[in-house]
């Protein structure tokens, strides 16, 4: 029997690794037609280490381009818990994407980043296991229309792990989105004003923020991740984040003739860490003097609730830590709601009107709260 090298004895297979590596870089190649703002140059012959370049086209006038990192958070702890690799890399391409949607941008090409343990040998369940997270990756860039330009895969052994002891899959993955914004349809919250309306679009689950808060609170409930009596709000907290940046990037003309807006918006907000008191409070309403009631918020789905409790969570924490039912939030004119709604609907997405700005002397965000009909109330500093 062959001896190992002390490499792989260490916790890292070469020859498994450029295997994946080689593996990543054909799912690539095949996203290299997705986007029609950007054009890529394949030199290295096929190779998987070899070069490869990329030029920007079809762009508005004098556009600017921007850079959006971020990761899957702690969320892999529950996609591997539920066994959900398929949906795993909706959360990078949510993360990144939406921060750059949410400024009336379109992201259109994604490097990507995944840190794991070990990948295992080939053909193993682990094995098996990030390859089915990249082809999962590959199907989002198809049907977002975005170029899945290149990437990195490592094992780190010892330095990646698991707050479940059980899992198969340990791994960190995160990711860097490219997209352009146009300087006449750019969205900085500058032009809000009173009377606009807040639209809402349901999210299923805890899309990739919080989710430190729903493990524990899963694990105080059932004692583990891997508890056969947890699988099922497991699964359910796993839910993947939907991508709403298509429909967002549709309706601000992106694939107009001129890139006139459709649906002109005059604030996105992506529901993230902070949630509605940090990312439409404190960031954009407050500075500007503004402030807001929404009184008809998407219900929190049920697992949600579940956490909430099971972690002893009031009504102001989980609408901090979490988006509460709603992945994304929309500042548009009244009379462009059933516009939106029914744009949203055609790409799959569930939208209403969640609330309406307005001014006050001291301005303040108002929440009907879903979880238990308390109203909750912030003010400006």
């Amino acid at each position: 029997m062959k001896k190992k090298s002390c490499y792989a004895q260490d916790g890292v297979d070469v020859k498994e690794g450029d295997s994946f590596s080689s593996f990543a870089a054909e799912l690539c190649r095949s996203t290299y037609e997705n986007s029609g703002f950007v054009t890529v140059r394949d030199f290295s012959k096929r190779h998987f280490r070899g070069p490869r370049a990329f030029r920007y086209k079809n762009l508005p006038r004098n556009y600017w381009i921007d850079a959006s990192p971020d990761g899957d958070g702690t969320k892999p702890a529950l996609e591997d818990a539920a066994g959900d690799y398929e949906n795993a890399a909706h959360g990078i391409v949510a993360m990144t994407f939406g921060d750059i949607s949410r400024w009336g941008g379109i992201a259109f090409l994604l490097l990507d980043n995944l840190d794991v343990r070990t990948l295992g040998k080939f053909g193993s369940p682990r094995n098996k296991a990030y390859r089915t997270m990249m082809l999962g990756l590959r199907r989002l860039a198809n049907e977002n229309r975005f170029v899945l330009y290149k990437g990195e895969t490592a094992e780190l052994p010892g330095s990646v792990t698991s707050p479940n002891r059980k899992a198969l899959a340990k791994y960190l993955w995160s990711g860097v989105a490219l997209g352009a914004y146009n300087p006449k349809t750019i969205i900085t919250g500058d032009k809000v004003k009173e009377g606009m309306i807040v639209m809402a679009l349901k999210e299923r689950g805890f899309r990739n923020n919080g989710i430190s808060s729903a493990r524990k609170a899963i694990v105080m409930h059932y004692g583990s991740l891997s508890s056969p009596e947890a699988q099922d709000a497991v699964k359910r907290a796993a839910a993947p984040a939907i991508l709403y940046d298509h429909f967002l990037t549709t309706a601000n003309g992106w694939f107009e003739k001129g890139f006139k807006p459709v649906i002109p918006s005059y604030l996105n907000v992506h529901l993230t860490g902070g949630a509605i008191k940090s990312k439409l409070a404190e960031d954009i309403l407050f500075p500007r003097g503004f402030s807001a009631r929404l009184n008809n918020l998407w219900e929190p789905a049920s697992i949600m609730r579940e956490c909430a409790d099971w972690r002893g969570m009031c009504d102001d924490e989980c609408y901090e830590a979490w988006h509460g039912g709603q992945g994304w939030l929309s500042v548009i004119n009244a009379s462009d709601e059933s516009a939106y709604v029914n744009m949203a609907a055609d790409f799959g997405h569930q939208a209403r009107r969640a609330g309406v700005i307005t001014r006050q002397k001291n301005p303040t965000v108002v929440i009907e709260s879903k979880f238990t009909g308390k109203t909750i109330e912030w003010f400006a500093k």
